[in-house]
């Protein structure tokens, strides 16, 4: 189905589209008739979600395995992509992730570094190739995937919280820089939700991640695209900034009915 508003179909671009989020997002645009252009560092997943799309949604497919913490990948992977499609018209800055909850004193360095370079590195690279393509064809669409952690910090959250306010405010620099292009930016920030983010967290431990959501009906992936959806299909003049959602267990980041009830004990 082509755009309601420009009658016509769009491409996207979806990072860390392997699962969680991304796949969902994917996925919604797919459905409605979009080229849709999915990365990701497992190459397999990736060409069973190409397949699955093409087929379901009948819609073209671009698939581009590369890791956004490496810029030279990126760079190989954005000029192999400018050979496939002539403009990208959406661009979802989805791929991020939290390794490990401790406290400062006791941070694992490798996980910091992990999640420094996949969630502000590896958005700022992808967005430096896509952003000059939005530029020339007078437009385009930025939407990143932020967080409640980067409206609230929690316990143990130190440094994931902060790349999530840096999320936070690259998002409102983005804006700015690319307002007089006819460029939209828009921030996406989820609550607790339902992936395999807890299992990425916690290095594979699925009872310590199953745990996290224990008591607590959380957001799924589903419910991230269609708002990804909704804030990409407004009419031309309207550019939603900053949306932040939860799930109805969950006032913010970190209170939720799980520490209600612990209040109340």
């Amino acid at each position: 189905m082509p755009d309601k508003f420009t009658n016509m179909a769009k491409t996207v671009l979806v990072t860390g589209a392997t699962s969680g989020f991304g796949k969902a997002i994917a996925e919604r645009f797919a459905k409605e008739g979009h080229t849709v252009c999915i990365t990701g560092r497992r190459a397999e997943r990736l060409a069973e979600l190409q397949q699955q799309l093409e087929q379901q949604y009948g819609v073209k497919v671009i698939s581009l395995p590369f890791d956004v913490r490496d810029n030279a990948q990126v760079e190989r992977a954005i000029a192999e992509l400018k050979n496939q499609t002539d403009r990208i018209d959406i661009l979802v800055n989805n791929a991020g992730l939290a390794a490990g909850l401790s406290t400062i004193d006791e941070g694992n360095l490798d996980d910091w570094e992990t999640m420094i370079d996949t969630n502000v590195k590896g958005l700022l690279y992808v967005t430096r190739q896509i952003a000059p393509l939005m530029r020339e064809q007078a437009g385009g669409h930025i939407i990143n995937i932020g967080s409640t952690a980067g409206k609230l910090v929690y316990k143990n959250g130190n440094v994931y919280c902060a790349t999530k306010y840096a999320v936070d405010a690259l998002t409102q620099a983005m804006r700015i820089d690319l307002l007089p292009y006819g460029i939209k930016v828009t921030a996406v920030n989820p609550g607790m939700a339902e992936t395999e983010f807890s299992l990425v967290r916690f290095k594979g431990d699925e009872e310590r991640a199953a745990n996290m959501y224990a008591g607590v009906n959380a957001l799924q992936a589903a419910d991230i695209a269609d708002i990804v959806w909704y804030c990409a299909s407004q009419p031309p003049h309207v550019c939603i900034n900053d949306l932040t959602v939860t799930c109805l267990t969950q006032a913010n980041g970190f209170y939720s009915i799980k520490e209600a009830d612990r209040v109340k004990k």
